[in-house]
């Protein structure tokens, strides 16, 4: 009777594990999941589309940009010589923000200098990342794609949802 009840168990235990979820998935968790396979694919095509538009931007503007692992452009044009900005320093810029159609949504002759706190956000991803590979004096362009700017939803004002972000700055000062 020991030996029956024991294998029992271990029958009930195998039975309660796990399932693979192609296999044994509700109706409803399996069109989660196809869903977002769906998804990931929409938005693949989006970042491969963004990524041919600024490419052909580039190359009509005739820029020598680099491109980071997180797929922003960037070119320094004009080198300062001032300090290395890092995480934690306080930075201003003078700036211009547009877009791939060339028009000006920001610039800092309309709306100041802009200073902030390299590492702590509030920013776009994208401009802090670009900072980072910048010295104190220097003028460079940045072009991010929507996932490092202002993704879906734009800004709410002159940004449009999806859009590409072309940044022309000078990196003003560079403080501890």
């Amino acid at each position: 009777m020991k030996n029956i009840t024991f294998v029992l168990f271990i029958l009930l235990i195998f039975s309660c594990r796990n399932q693979t979820p192609d296999v044994y998935l509700p109706p409803s968790q399996k069109d989660n999941v196809d869903i977002k396979e769906k998804l990931i694919d929409v938005n693949k095509q989006l970042v491969k589309k963004d990524s041919i538009d600024i490419s052909n931007y580039v190359t009509q503007k005739g820029w020598n940009v680099q491109i980071t692992e997180t797929g922003l452009r960037w070119e320094v044009y004009e080198n300062g010589n001032g300090k290395k900005v890092e995480l934690g320093n306080h930075i201003s810029l003078e700036y211009t923000v547009g877009l791939l159609n060339d028009k000006i949504c920001y610039s800092s002759d309309n709306e100041g200098v802009k200073t902030f706190l390299v590492g702590q956000g509030g920013v776009e991803t994208g401009l802090e990342e670009g900072v980072l590979l910048l010295r104190e004096g220097d003028r460079a362009r940045f072009i991010l794609p929507p996932y490092l700017a202002h993704g879906l939803v734009g800004d709410g004002n002159c940004i449009p949802a999806r859009a590409s972000v072309v940044y022309d700055v000078k990196l003003v000062a560079v403080e501890k």
